[in-house]
């Protein structure tokens, strides 16, 4: 399935959170093991940065920094131009066969590459959204999406931004359940 709309939905309602970041709101904490908003932004900027790059540097392990993204005087625009130059990247229908590394989970064809940017966006966004206190309200079947994706991950995660499941009831939203299946807890505040 190609998940490239997905994830564009996804980046639209994160940047539209994202958008409303303000300055003395980068020293927060965020839901987000060991992060603030500073580093989450960042971190959002580089893995930007990197998936777009991995669309040509190839599949060893050297070819991209995934934490090359810095934020300047304007965080947000700093966002903004590297979300922009994801979407560049990936708009090729080709890159979905091209095999990239992708940071320390392996090689994998475009075509994974994008729903695993698509999870991180929708989590992440959901982060950013809790540590500024606004609205997060992407589409329940987005969310579904990425709820199932996810599920399929092995039990094994090599990062703690995705890490133990937190329990959670049958009947949340989409969303409180595909955060709390990554490690955090829906009522964060």
């Amino acid at each position: 399935m190609d998940f490239r709309e997905l994830d564009r939905q996804a980046m639209k309602v994160t940047a539209d959170v994202v958008s409303q970041i303000r300055p003395d709101q980068l020293r927060l904490p965020t839901p987000c093991a060991d992060w603030t908003l500073h580093g989450l932004l960042r971190h959002l900027v580089s893995e930007d940065l990197a998936f777009a790059a991995a669309t040509t540097a190839g599949t060893d392990p050297s070819d991209v920094d995934w934490n090359a993204g810095w934020l300047g005087a304007d965080p947000v625009a700093d966002y903004q131009r590297a979300a922009a130059g994801y979407l560049a990247a990936f708009e090729p229908d080709s890159v979905l066969d091209r095999q990239m590394r992708i940071n320390v989970f392996g090689v994998f064809p475009g075509s994974v590459a994008v729903t695993m940017h698509f999870i991180d966006t929708v989590v992440h966004g959901w982060d950013v959204a809790k540590t500024i206190g606004v609205p997060y309200a992407p589409d329940e079947q987005l969310c579904a999406a990425a709820l199932k994706v996810m599920r399929r991950f092995p039990s094994d995660r090599p990062t703690p931004a995705f890490d133990v499941i937190v329990e959670v009831p049958d009947d949340v939203s989409e969303l409180d359940k595909l955060v709390a299946f990554v490690g955090r807890d829906p009522a964060w505040a």
